[in-house]
């Protein structure tokens, strides 16, 4: 198995998002500078022990562990605002709805703001949710890094298993960068910081440019 930095040791903050199906923010977010890891689940509600097909009162989201020194909470509800796959200003089912879950007071203040300057830019009332971070469930293994699971041979090169899925530096920058999130500058830098081989290395990137600008979403 190569020698890959699966999971980062930098010290790290959470940020929790629901924005719509959390395949495209697991992406998303994941080939963004200064995102560490990111893995996808079923938050906000009260439903114990939620699953994809009885989800109860939780909504899908996406929690990221990421560097406040390089990406800012600021900078992720920038992302969050920009790339909705359904209208903040529309009921829609719980199970897609907009939602800021926050880890602490700061996160909650800035998303206050937030939520009032983006209200300040419509006509409709922003009804994004914001709520206390509670009990993240983990999706099954089979929602996490959707697209790069499609290439399963990557897995088997890097020896990426289930469990790596949700915690691997390398597992969360390549589901973005397959997804045509990121920049081929950003790529290049990762796969030598990571220690990507060559022949992963050179599909990604073609993944990358063919499948840039395209959506994201189900």
């Amino acid at each position: 198995m190569p020698s890959v930095a699966h999971e980062a040791t930098t010290p790290f903050k959470k940020a929790t998002f629901g924005m719509g199906c959390f395949w495209a923010n697991d992406a998303l977010f994941g080939a963004q500078r200064g995102v560490l890891r990111t893995r996808v689940g079923y938050s906000g509600g009260t439903t114990p022990n939620p699953v994809y097909k009885n989800m109860g009162d939780h909504t899908e989201v996406v929690e990221i562990d990421y560097d406040p020194k390089i990406i800012s909470f600021e900078d992720l509800l920038e992302l969050f605002w920009n790339n909705h796959e359904y209208g903040f200003t529309t009921v829609i089912k719980r199970q897609y709805m907009s939602l800021i879950l926050y880890h602490d007071e700061e996160q909650k203040r800035v998303s206050e703001l937030s939520i009032k300057i983006e209200a300040g830019k419509r006509n409709d009332k922003v009804l994004t949710e914001l709520a206390p971070a509670g009990p993240f469930y983990q999706a099954e293994d089979y929602h996490q890094k959707y697209r790069l699971q499609k290439h399963q041979w990557i897995l088997e090169e890097l020896g990426i298993t289930p469990d790596l899925l949700q915690k691997s530096t390398v597992a969360t920058k390549l589901n973005g960068y397959i997804a045509g999130v990121g920049t081929p500058k950003n790529f290049e830098e990762d796969v030598k910081s990571l220690g990507i081989p060559d022949k992963i290395a050179s599909f990604v990137k073609i993944q990358l440019l063919e499948n840039e600008g395209g959506s994201l979403y189900c």
